[in-house]
């Protein structure tokens, strides 16, 4: 009889598991698919190992990088290749992000970087806003909250297409506590948004918000896997369980299904594109490109992702790989691809190599429940706070 049944065996249910296995605990779990990792997954383009989902990790609290310590993968962190990250405005040419913001949320609102993207009017009144004495009890949105201390105008121009790149939601749907844990505290002692940016940006290590793994993100399941049916655990693949209740031991659940309400999501095309082009050696887009509402291209974000990976333009050989994700799917997708990475990178594309389409539904919010619930319905997008959350719930699982 096991101790523990994990549903779900994606990042969340593994790093469950493999804690309380590695406790001695005796663990099985469930995964109704053929395969493990849920969102994060490899897949090959033009020969190419890429990851199908995420490709980095937030490296805030540093748990992901302790955790890839513990799995020997520490030597295969990597930092993105230095370069900024741009915006394509709803009108104009694109403009590099402002250096000193969190989330799009900049430090100082009339910096000429911000001024260039939302205009004087705009920073201004955010200034202004800003200035203002805090009220008594801080917005449950980051959307609300912005718009607060800083107005519509820098909200819409700069944090949303931020905030719908990294979250794939829209700021007044992301909890402030969600979109960084220390933003409430930071608030209250600093006494303005523009000083809590400031303060939490400094409190930061130095270096890269965000890292990856050599080889790509996605070598953290196995890896993972193999620490669970090492420690003695048991993986099932292909099995679906409808009623948690028929399982033995405590049950985890990892399985957006089981977590949120049937049928809510938001679904997100992923596009990926090999291609050759020279002119794209001298990334003329950095990093690549978060997408303003209102923009004459249906894409969301474009990550050019071999100027972003040291490792990865070395395993294209001369290639380049752009990735692409759009909230509704394209009639055709590889095409559309292809010329909005053109209008947004601003170089034509004569050579698609080869190219790749993965949709994935991010779930929806987990309501309450008496269920020990782990994963991206209760700890929002992003490996880091997944991980951070799953391994604070196998430790009280196993503090009881």
């Amino acid at each position: 009889m096991a101790d523990f049944s994990v549903v779900g065996g994606g990042v969340a249910g593994l790093v469950v598991a493999r804690r309380l296995a590695l406790a001695g605990a005796d663990v099985v779990v469930f995964e109704a698919s053929d395969r493990l990792g849920g969102t994060v997954a490899r897949h090959e383009v033009a020969g190419i190992g890429l990851d199908a989902g995420a490709e980095s990790f937030a490296v805030r609290g540093g748990v992901v990088a302790d955790l890839l310590t513990e799995l020997g993968l520490a030597d295969d962190i990597v930092e993105p290749r230095p370069g900024p990250a741009w915006l394509q405005p709803a009108a104009g040419p694109a403009v590099p992000l402002p250096a000193t913001a969190l989330l799009g949320i900049p430090a100082d609102p009339l910096a000429d970087d911000v001024v260039r993207v939302v205009g004087f009017a705009a920073a201004r009144e955010a200034a202004s806003l800003d200035a203002a004495p805090l009220l008594d009890a801080v917005p449950s949105s980051l959307g609300a909250l912005v718009r607060e201390r800083y107005g519509d105008g820098l909200l819409d121009r700069i944090v949303a297409p931020v905030v719908h790149g990294v979250h794939s939601i829209h700021p007044d749907e992301l909890p402030v506590a969600r979109a960084h844990p220390g933003l409430p505290d930071a608030l209250a002692s600093a006494g303005s948004l523009g000083a809590a940016v400031a303060r939490l940006r400094a409190a930061a290590p130095p270096g890269s918000a965000v890292a990856g793994i050599r080889g790509g993100v996605n070598r953290i399941v196995p890896a993972l896997t193999g620490d669970v049916e090492r420690s003695g655990g048991e993986v099932r693949l292909g099995t679906r369980i409808d009623d948690p209740a028929t399982l033995d031991g405590t049950v985890v659940i990892a399985a957006p299904g089981l977590a949120a309400p049937a049928g809510v999501g938001r679904r997100i095309d992923l596009v990926t594109l090999v291609v050759e082009q020279r002119e794209l050696d001298a990334a003329p887009r950095g990093s690549g490109l978060l997408v303003a509402a209102g923009a004459p291209v249906g894409a969301r974000a474009l990550t050019h992702a071999t100027a972003k990976w040291e490792w990865l333009r070395e395993a294209a050989g001369g290639r380049h790989v752009l990735r692409l994700s759009y909230d509704a799917t394209p009639a055709d997708p590889v095409e559309t691809a292809t010329r909005d990475a053109e209008v947004l990178l601003g170089v034509e594309l004569p050579v698609v190599v080869d190219a790749a389409v993965v949709t994935w539904v991010r779930p929806a919010a987990a309501e309450g429940s008496d269920l020990v619930v782990v994963g991206e319905t209760v700890a929002g997008s992003g490996i880091a706070g997944i991980v951070a959350h799953a391994e604070r719930t196998a430790a009280e699982l196993l503090a009881r």
